[in-house]
């Protein structure tokens, strides 16, 4: 088996003076990831290992950098899943550096998802890296929402989809939500079939964009019933998008890799911050637009 990774950065509007950090930004959790393929690492070690990047870089809205809610604060959701459909997941915790870390944990541990206070109690009982809440706001965020700005390249998900060695599957989801979203508000990220969704038999889905857009249409878990039939990853997703456009308003990306290692992504946002790596490449390819 081929081993595979893409990564995205949101789907979103990137401005020029932003292009360049999501450039290095995607491209070093791709790395992140590919190195961890290269060392004999599962699906699921990758996925985390790129997913941590994205949240330790200010350019996404993951982890450090993530948007502020109602109250100024940061409340992060993540999740991942492999081609077995084990799955863990997180919603709505503070004070947790790398949430996708956590959410790996409780997969390890048996699928649910927790929230909240009792997230941060396992976070802290299983040794992850924890930190004061305040840590976690970003300079350029806490002024946007101190002045009332419009956020332009902000608010979206990040994510992570792998094929490994052995032909295992792994998707993973991290975000800070949406910008001065109400406290406890829970999105489509840390949410099976609809952020992500992994099947070793046809293959694994990221999404990031509108939460209440993703949902009612269970876009990830939709992305993958259309790799039916050998269709290429590319085709499914755009598929995928467009029946979200048929249905309901808002803005959506996905990223997609079939059992075969094949990659594909389709958005109908401005832009979408995308990396992805191969064997048969030297270096991660990036692209902001198809």
């Amino acid at each position: 088996m081929i081993p595979t990774i893409i990564v995205h950065g949101g789907a979103k509007t990137i401005t020029e003076d932003k292009v360049a950090a999501n450039h290095t930004g995607c491209t070093a959790a791709a790395e992140a990831g590919w190195a961890v393929l290269l060392g004999g690492g599962s699906a699921s070690e990758a996925v985390e290992a790129a997913i941590r990047v994205l949240e330790a870089d200010q350019t996404f809205n993951a982890g450090l950098g993530a948007t502020l809610n109602s109250d100024g604060e940061v409340e992060l959701d993540a999740a991942i899943m492999e081609g077995s459909l084990c799955w863990g997941a997180v919603a709505a915790v503070q004070g947790v550096r790398h949430p996708i870390s956590v959410a790996r944990k409780i997969m390890d541990d048996k699928p649910r998802m927790l929230v909240a206070r009792g997230a941060e109690r396992f976070a802290a009982d299983c040794q992850a890296e924890m930190c004061n809440k305040d840590d976690l706001v970003a300079q350029e965020q806490l002024q946007q929402w101190q002045e009332d700005q419009k956020v332009i390249d902000r608010p979206n998900t990040v994510g992570c989809v792998v094929l490994d060695a052995s032909g295992i599957l792994a998707a993973g989801t991290s975000t800070g939500g949406t910008t001065k979203q109400q406290s406890g508000r829970v999105g489509d990220t840390a949410l099976v079939g609809c952020g992500l969704y992994a099947d070793n038999k046809l293959g694994a889905c990221s999404t990031t964009g509108d939460g209440e857009s993703i949902i009612p249409v269970v876009l990830a878990k939709t992305a993958i019933n259309f790799l039916v039939g050998d269709r290429h990853p590319d085709e499914a997703a755009q598929m995928a998008i467009d029946t979200l456009i048929s249905k309901v308003k808002g803005e959506a990306g996905c990223i997609l890799i079939d059992n075969q290692g094949r990659v594909g992504w389709a958005y109908n946002s401005q832009d979408m911050a995308v990396a992805y790596m191969t064997t048969e490449m030297d270096k991660a390819a990036f692209f902001t637009k198809k």
